[in-house]
């Protein structure tokens, strides 16, 4: 047992590596502060700005928390497209041969969206909050900082999941990481609170990933109770480690089925 562990181990190292220096090779510090950092600002800047339209102080400071938070998990779910990539590029069938097998390959492969996540997500909500007037109660506030990381770490789990299903249809994989974006921003209290839909709508999102997380961001910048805030926590945290199982079943289900069927190649759709 310890040896296996310390396979997956090695293994996932050497992943997160590569997947480090992938974000060194798409970006500088000057493109990501002055360009990809930006562009995240103005997006948050906007929901922001139509919470101002509607006349709405309370309603600024939802959009800025909810939109900073989301971030976070819009940007982590691109994993969907790097899992994607690597049968384009024809590198499948060697992650597949890892000993470890597929999974905690892929874990790691795409680290760098998890990264660079809770880093627009993190710097967004601490810059554009003093903006807008947004209370930040500090050093409460800090806080704040690890349960964006946990919100990051809950979107990662669903995104390799999506992206176990996106191997096999390699053409939808920008359609299944939107769908799964937007379902997230709608549905799990960016925008409205998960109140605002029917109640089938709401049981879907207290499964989905980050609708605790978020909510407990909320708490504690309105210095609701601790005790409130750690359970939302550990929500997060239980349903960030179910869809981490799901994906883990669903990657052993496509090495599986791809070496029964010789499908483990090179797509150019």
């Amino acid at each position: 047992m310890t040896v296996i562990l310390r396979d997956h181990l090695r293994v996932l190292r050497y992943a997160v590596l590569s997947a480090l220096a992938d974000l060194r090779a798409i970006y500088t510090w000057r493109s990501w502060t002055f360009i990809w950092m930006v562009r995240i600002l103005c997006q948050v800047s906007l929901f922001a700005l139509l919470g101002r339209l509607l006349d709405a102080p309370d309603k600024v400071g939802y959009l800025i928390v909810g939109n900073s938070v989301f971030m976070v998990a819009n940007t982590a779910i691109q994993v969907v497209n790097s899992t994607s990539w690597e049968r384009l590029l024809g590198t499948l069938p060697l992650l597949v041969a890892s000993p470890t097998g597929p999974f905690t390959v892929f874990a790691g492969r795409s680290a760098l969206w998890l990264l660079d996540g809770i880093g627009v997500g993190t710097l967004s909500l601490f810059l554009l909050s003093p903006v807008f007037g947004v209370p930040l109660p500090m050093p409460t506030a800090l806080l704040a900082v690890p349960l964006i990381v946990l919100v990051g770490v809950s979107t990662y789990c669903f995104g390799l999941l999506l992206g176990a299903l996106a191997l096999r249809t390699v053409s939808l994989r920008a359609l299944i990481a939107s769908l799964g974006g937007l379902c997230l921003m709608v549905l799990t209290g960016v925008q409205v609170p998960t109140t605002f839909w029917p109640a089938p709508v709401s049981w879907l999102a207290e499964v989905l990933p980050l609708t605790h997380g978020l909510k407990a961001v909320r708490d504690l910048l309105a210095h609701g109770p601790t005790a409130g805030v750690a359970r939302l926590a550990v929500t997060e945290t239980v349903i960030a480690a179910g869809w981490l199982l799901v994906a883990a079943l669903a990657f052993w289900q496509y090495d599986r089925s791809g070496r029964h069927e010789a499908s483990v190649d090179f797509s150019e759709d």
